[in-house]
Parts: structure tokens; sequence; C-alpha cells
């Protein structure tokens, strides 16, 4: 299904071409949109300001690539993208593109703006070869409730173009370190428009530094999955985002990136007294204290050696990976990746696989009809008339834009189905993942005859359901979609691409 939309949705783009042929900057706009169908998924990264926005984007390319310091750079809206070569380049509000220097510092990539101003710049483009990368760009944008409104501005002007025009991305993961109504007023802001236009499921909350949530305890992790379970089933956020995950950003990213020394220096830690070192992590300052109960159990560590490793990995990491080392991990491999385990990152790297990298096709060409709507809405012309009508046409009768609409419809309460079914009818709509094995509820690796059985299990459940004359007309709507959705899905099946 999803080939034909895209193929549609291509053919729409061509026509536009030919209809605004004389018109050098739409023309090359509609060129752009044809050929992001082909481009990696778009996604950007939102929250409040210090939500941990860099810190978690780094994390998922596992490079320290976007500066995370309160730096005038961190106030650009800024692209990061699979390339070559590295290479930044700034790209003022007005004036041609400028190419900066490319640095790294203890590891870490440097962007300088060479005396420009935030208020000076557009955006910037950072070029990484990074295998995370090829699969989505990642786009970094200015933290909201910023003490500075021109901050702020720039990233709700990327999400919400003033102008009406769809925004660039293609779906948003939305930090927050705990739900507050501001959290939610932003995203309801997007419900209709922008980024989640008619569709809660192109946005995913993430409740960052979760760690915090816990008191830094080893434990707090279990604390924040918690809360992230709930946060799912709250009626504010339901409606505006599909799912939501804990993650600790910090120690993500840090075990994304650990190395060798830091290694060795928290095995020497963990050698120490345990009772000392725990006195010590009682807090930040008494661990970097050079009088403090570490500094005499583990004399081999210096100040500066505590004060690095508290910078990367926090109380919560440092007291993890103390832990972990005592148990017998006993390589920097082994802790890395125990560490990007608990911190949720895993978790989130599968929802945004599942739920965005498995609709990429059917995101990318709602977003070009998004782009291409605004387009005939803004330069009518007569020889357009059909182009509108075919952009309706692919809107209304695409089944991947009704699964879309109605899981929407659903999450927020708008389309009400009997309680033992909602659950069902989300899974098979896609929102656990758009496989077959997924919607089905089946394992990965499901035999065909099973997943022929299940769907026709399906098919008599929901049209039974459908055709009982205590469902309401709008459940029976409902019904019918999800019917059409197993009629594909036994398609496949048949013809054994399921």
């Amino acid at each position: 299904m999803t080939g034909a939309l895209t193929g549609a949705v291509r053919e729409v783009l061509h026509q536009a071409l030919a209809v605004y042929h004389d018109d050098a900057r739409t023309h090359a706009g509609l060129r752009g949109h044809l050929e992001r169908l082909d481009d990696p998924l778009r996604i950007a990264i939102a929250g409040k300001v210090k939500a941990g926005k860099s810190t978690l984007l780094n994390a998922l390319v596992g490079e320290q690539i976007a500066p995370t310091d309160a730096g005038e750079c961190t106030q650009v809206v800024t692209w990061y993208r699979d390339g070559r070569s590295p290479r930044i380049v700034a790209y003022p509000s007005g004036g041609p593109p400028v190419s900066l220097p490319v640095d790294r510092r203890d590891g870490a990539l440097v962007i300088d703006l060479q005396g420009r101003s935030a208020e000076d710049l557009d955006r910037m483009v950072v070029d990484w070869p990074s295998q995370s990368l090829r699969t989505a760009t990642l786009i970094d944008t200015p933290g909201t409730a910023s003490l500075s409104t021109q901050t702020s501005r720039r990233t709700v002007r990327f999400l919400n173009p003033e102008d009406d025009t769809p925004t660039e991305a293609d779906a948003v993961v939305y930090l927050m370190r705990q739900l507050h109504a501001s959290d939610a007023e932003f995203l309801e802001a997007f419900r209709d428009q922008g980024v989640a236009r008619a569709a809660s499921v192109n946005t995913v909350g993430v409740i960052s530094r979760a760690d915090e949530i816990g008191g830094g305890r080893v434990d707090a992790m279990s604390s924040a999955r918690a809360v992230a379970g709930r946060y799912r089933t709250e009626p504010a956020l339901r409606g505006l985002c599909q799912n939501v995950v804990a993650v600790a950003g910090l120690l993500a990213q840090t075990g994304r990136t650990l190395r060798q020394t830091e290694f060795q220096t928290l095995r020497d830690l963990a050698a120490a007294p345990r009772d000392d070192l725990d006195a010590a992590l009682l807090t930040a300052d008494r661990f970097a204290a050079p009088d403090g109960p570490v500094a005499v159990a583990a004399p081999s560590t210096t100040v500066e050696d505590r004060r690095a490793l508290l910078r990367r990995f926090g109380v919560f990491g440092l007291r993890l990976s103390a832990l972990l080392i005592r148990q017998g991990t006993d390589s920097p491999a082994a802790l890395a990746s125990e560490l990007v385990r608990r911190s949720g990152l895993t978790d989130l790297q599968d929802v945004l696989q599942t739920q965005f990298a498995q609709r990429r096709d059917v995101l990318k060409a709602r977003s070009a009809l998004l782009a291409l709507d605004s387009v005939l809405r803004a330069n009518p012309r007569p020889q357009a008339a059909l182009l509108a009508s075919d952009v309706e046409r692919i809107f209304a009768g695409a089944h991947e834009f009704t699964e879309l609409r109605l899981l929407s419809a659903l999450r927020s309460g708008a389309v009400a189905l009997p309680p033992a079914v909602v659950a069902e009818a989300e899974r098979l709509l896609g929102e656990t993942g758009a496989g077959a094995t997924t919607r089905l509820g089946l394992p990965r690796d499901a035999e065909p005859h099973d997943v022929r059985a299940a769907v026709l299990d399906a098919l008599t459940r929901w049209s039974d359901l459908a055709g009982n004359p205590m469902t309401t007309r709008a459940a029976a709507d409902a019904c019918r979609v999800v019917i059409r959705t197993c009629e594909g899905l036994l398609a496949g099946a048949v013809s054994g691409r399921a």
C-alpha cells in the first residue's frame, strides 16, 4: 500500500512542477519536496530549556556532536545529517551560507559562530558521517520557555511557521522533565497544524533526565518507567503524543561514548571502601571535595578526575557504574552496553523504529502533500484546480492516512469503541509497529499460516462488531477502517509479504 501512496504523491508533485514552471521560487520549493521523499526521515527534538535535548541527540548518534552548554550556538535550530565528511554550514537570515570550522576538543564537536549572533542565523547544518543519521536527520531546536523570547520563538516558528506552511520536520520527539500544563499546551498547538496536523502519532514524549525522578538512586529508572507508564494513559497527553518513554540522557550519552581512561578511574573508585564511596556520592560537592571521603579512600583519583566524571556521568551514573563494576562488569565495552541498556535509550530507539521509521514513507508523503496544499492555497492558479482535487483525494482515500486519523481519534477520545477492543484496534492500526506480525500481536517469526489464521479471526470479530445493531454509527465507521486494514494484512499473507 505504501508504495502506491508514494507513487501517487510523486505524480501529483510532478504535475505541480509543470503548473508552476514559470515561478522559480515555487518550482524550486516543489522540487525540494519531491527530492525530500527519498531523504531520511526528519525528526525534530524539542522541549524546554535544560530538558536535555542536545544530550539525547548525542546519545542517539553515539557521538558528542551537539553542544550541550548554554552557548550561542544552542540557540539556533541545527540540523544533523549523515555526510561523507564532517562539515558545518551556517545559514544567515539574509545572505549566502557560511562554512564554519570543524573543531573537536576532548572528543566533542565545538561549533564556533565566529562572532555571529543567533538572531542573525536561520539555521545551521552539521554533516557528520554516522550510521545512525542515515535513517533519520535529527533537528535540535532551542529550548522553549526560555528567558529569551527570541530563543523560544525560533522553536515555535520552526515547528509552527507563522505563514501557515507546514513544518520541515516529519516527526517530533518532545522532552519534558515532568508533565506540566505548559508541555500539554505546547503539544496542543500542533494538534491541528504543523507537524502534528490531524495526527498525534507524529509525536513521541520523553521523560528526559529520568534518573532525577528517583533522586539519583540506583533504582531510579524503575520509578521513571512507572511514571512514563502513567503518562501514557494521561488524558492530557494521550491525544497529543503516541507514546511516552523514560530516558536518562546523560547516562545514555556517556554509555555511547565511554572512554578507556574513564573506565579505569571508575574501577579505582569502585575498589574503594563502599561506605566511603557511598558517603561521597551523597552530593556532587562531596564527591569532588579535595578532602572528602573518596579522596582519602581512592587517592589515585584527583579532584580534576572526579569533576570530569561528574560532568560525564552525574551522581546517578557514578553510583550505577560503581555498582556494576563491583558486580563483575570487567571491561569498558561491557560497562558501556549496560549503561545504555539501563538508561532507557534502547526503549526510545525501539519506539522511533516502530512508530517513526516503519512509517517513514507515510510520514514523508504526508509532509509533501501538506507542503503542496500550502502552495496551492498561497499561490492559486486556474490550472491548479485539478491538483487541489488530487491532493484532497489522496488525503481522503489513502488508507494509510485513514489509519493515522483514526488512531489519533481513538487516542484523543474523539471516537469511542467498546473498551474491550480499543487496545486491539490501536495495535491493528499500527500503534506499536507497522509490520503484520506486530499488528496482529504475533511473534516476529510467526509462520505464514499462523498470520493468515490470526487475520481471519480479526476480520470475523471486527465484521461482527461493525454489524452489531448496538454499535453506534461512529464506532461502526471505525470498525470498517480496521476491517480494511485486516483485508490488507490478509492480502499480504496470501501473497507471502507478511
